[in-house]
C-alpha cells in the first residue's frame, strides 16, 4: 500500500557492518529509503497503473510500479524510532523482506 492508503510502519533492520553509518539516525528525521524491488519483473515496459485493467496501459517510468528494468525503489518516510540495527520507519510501501540499497536524508533545502 501507499503512504496515502494506510501503508504499516516497518522495520529496516541492518547489518552490523555498517552500524557506523546508522549510528546518526534519529526519531523524526526524514530519510529516503532506497531498495531493490526483488520480486518485480524486469522485462516489463508497461502496466495498467494499479493492476486495474480499466486504467490505460501506462509506461512503467510513468507509473509507481514496481515493475520496472532497474527495479529501485525511493521511499520518502519519517523515522519513528531507533534500537541499534533496527530503524522503523512510517509508511514504508515494500513487502517484508525488501532488500535496502541506502538511506539518504531528505534536505529541506534541496541540496
Amino acid at each position: 500500500m501507499q503512504a496515502f492508503e494506510g501503508a504499516p510502519k516497518a522495520w529496516l533492520v541492518f547489518n552490523p557492518n555498517v552500524a557506523e553509518g546508522v549510528r546518526d539516525l534519529a526519531p523524526g528525521a526524514e530519510v529516503f529509503v532506497l531498495t531493490w524491488l526483488h520480486q518485480a519483473e524486469r522485462d516489463v515496459l508497461a502496466v495498467h497503473p494499479r493492476s486495474d485493467p480499466h486504467n490505460p496501459m501506462t509506461g512503467v517510468f510513468s507509473t509507481r510500479s514496481p515493475d520496472r528494468p532497474n527495479p529501485i525503489g525511493l521511499h520518502w518516510v519519517r523515522i519513528a524510532a531507533v534500537e541499534g540495527l533496527r530503524v522503523l520507519v512510517n509508511e514504508l510501501e515494500v513487502v517484508d523482506g525488501t532488500p535496502i540499497v541506502d538511506v539518504k536524508p531528505v534536505l529541506a533545502d534541496g541540496r
